[in-house]
């Protein structure tokens, strides 16, 4: 499958970060990699700098002349992962002046999946606009809400929850969580 995975300055770049390694560890998959200056400040933050992700292609955020700009070259699938609430803003209202944006458009205008893992809490009443807008236009909303189910005991496991649940969406594959009544 070939996938857009955007990572955005969002709290929660982690579960970003393990979707591109579980994807990287699957067979038959082109993966472009967007990531955000508000990205590589929340990595610094959180995971002590930008790891090397593994990706098949990594554009620059502010590239519009990359093919995948365009629907005549649209990915099959698009992932913002996490999704910061200027990202959602921008996608719900069709301001792309950057890559991400034009990315998310491209995958509405094409019909094609797009999942967005928006990442804030509480949400203020714009954000809830924003999310609502997003879902009309027909992105994929998957909060990264704690399930408690598959009875997580750590942090990895809550992460391998989220990213198996963008898999489920996805249509791939996966052994990252227990499911239930497992």
């Amino acid at each position: 499958m070939e996938i857009v995975v955007a990572i955005t300055g969002a709290s929660g770049v982690t579960i970003g970060v393990r979707l591109l390694e579980v994807l990287a560890g699957q067979a038959g998959h082109e993966v472009h990699l967007l990531v955000s200056e508000g990205a590589r400040a929340v990595m610094s933050h959180e995971l002590d700098g930008e790891p090397q992700l593994p990706a098949s292609w990594r554009w620059e955020a502010n590239n519009l002349a990359a093919p995948i700009a365009s629907s005549s070259r649209a990915a099959q699938a698009m992932v913002v992962v996490p999704c910061s609430m200027k990202t959602l803003a921008a996608i719900a209202h069709g301001y792309a002046a950057d890559l991400i944006v034009r990315c998310a458009e491209v995958m509405l205008r094409m019909d094609r999946p797009l999942i967005l893992v928006p990442r804030e809490t509480p949400l203020s009443l714009p954000a809830i606009e924003n999310l609502r807008l997003a879902k009309l236009a027909g992105a994929t909303l998957l909060p990264p809400v704690v399930a408690y189910y598959p009875r997580p005991r750590t942090v990895d496991e809550i992460t391998d929850f989220f990213v198996g649940k963008i898999l489920d969406v996805l249509g791939l594959d996966h052994d990252l969580y227990r499911r239930w009544g497992e």
